[in-house]
């Protein structure tokens, strides 16, 4: 009786044509900490934004759910994409829709950003990719979006090596990891403080990722409507989401 009831319910919701439920994003725990996750694959519709016009920045979710929404579109999920100034522009490299926003920095300088090696998360048309900073500069592949952060999180399977295990700086974080193949990105962020070892050992033994690269902490926002979540506070400068149209998110 009940499997006919369900039987039912599915042919329902083909007839009426409801959309089935999107699922980018999961909540998980490991070794005591939360942490909550959003895949893409590479034929995803990933874009980062950042400038709404040409003077003012999106700044939060909402202002790019609006913006999308003239063409019926609107975020799957989104998070906080780099480090940014006081004026919320890229700290580093990035490029929007393939125009060059601001240029690379190659150099070692304070705070995490530059932490070397930190890196470049680059999104082209068939695949993700994740480079060290300086390897970036010597072969520079083609992207359509691409941002710059640091430090990365891990490299090659290996974690930075300037991470203390033990260390007592925890933080909410956030970062993104790519898959060997590159047809597929990690975003994650933790749901409790962390340190920076700990958040790679869950990109690399939790998630799998043999690169990853922190985006930044304590300004960690993610929007997964799917998860009934959208995280308000700080302006943002770039975000990066993924696009669908509009029936085919959960609210």
């Amino acid at each position: 009786m009940m499997r006919t009831a369900y039987k039912l319910v599915i042919a329902l919701t083909v007839m009426l044509g409801a959309p089935p439920a999107v699922a980018e994003c999961q909540r998980t725990q490991y070794r005591d900490q939360n942490f909550t996750y959003c895949t893409a694959r590479a034929d995803d519709d990933i874009r980062l934004f950042l400038y709404a016009n040409e003077t003012q920045v999106y700044g939060n979710f909402r202002t790019i759910d609006d913006a999308l929404a003239r063409d019926g579109k609107k975020l799957a999920f989104a998070m906080n994409a780099s480090m940014y100034h006081p004026n919320r522009s890229p700290v580093g490299l990035f490029v929007e829709n393939g125009q060059e926003i601001s240029s690379l920095v190659t150099r070692e300088g304070p705070g995490n950003f530059g932490l070397l090696p930190n890196g470049v998360f680059c999104i082209s048309d068939n695949r993700f990719t994740l480079v060290e900073t300086r390897a970036f500069a010597a072969d520079t592949p083609e992207c359509r979006y691409a941002s710059q952060s640091g430090p990365m999180l891990i490299i090659d399977g290996a974690y930075h090596p300037r991470f203390i295990e033990d260390s007592d700086s925890r933080l909410i974080r956030n970062g993104v990891g790519v898959a060997a193949d590159g047809q597929r990105a990690v975003f994650a962020i933790s749901d409790s403080p962390v340190n920076f070892h700990e958040f790679a050992r869950f990109f690399r033994d939790y998630l799998g990722m043999p690169q990853a690269l922190y985006i930044d902490g304590n300004v960690s926002r993610l929007h997964a409507p799917g998860l009934r979540r959208s995280d308000w506070g700080t302006l943002l400068g770039p975000i990066v989401g993924k696009v669908v149209d509009a029936s085919a998110v959960s609210n």
